[in-house]
């Protein structure tokens, strides 16, 4: 059992995924191709195989930056085209420790104060002359 989880351990990501798919497909080799394929939608066992690979990129992406970093910069961007009330509510729904949920309302919250702390141009007199 040891050297097993050690060899799934250097898979990283994608090992555990492929734990996953073949443990609910039933564990026979043409039950792990058929997840594979599945998952892999119109591409195939191919596309199933070039997801575990997109997870890995994924992964190490996530863990260079941190998920803070990279949940602040989604939100960030999404609040410029989506209301901040519903991205509060996502945000609540979010599986996420209760800290980053407050960081992420946080940031939310200071970058809509600061678009609206325009200060208004002062009113023009005109003045219309008759010749």
């Amino acid at each position: 059992m040891d050297e097993i989880v050690k060899k799934l351990a250097g898979l990283g990501l994608p090992g555990i995924i492929l734990v996953i798919l073949t443990a609910t497909s039933g564990g026979s080799s043409a039950a792990v191709a058929a997840a594979l394929t599945s998952v892999g939608g119109p591409f195939g066992i191919v596309g199933g195989i070039a997801l575990l690979g997109l997870t890995t990129v994924l992964a190490d992406s996530v863990a260079g930056f941190g998920i803070d970093a990279i949940l602040k910069a989604v939100y960030a961007e999404r609040s410029k085209t989506e209301s901040v009330r519903a991205l509060v509510k996502e945000i609540n729904d979010l599986p996420i420790t209760d800290e980053l949920k407050l960081k992420l309302k946080n940031q939310l919250s200071a970058e809509t104060t600061s678009t609206y702390t325009e200060v208004p141009e002062e009113p023009r007199t005109v003045e219309i002359v008759d010749e």
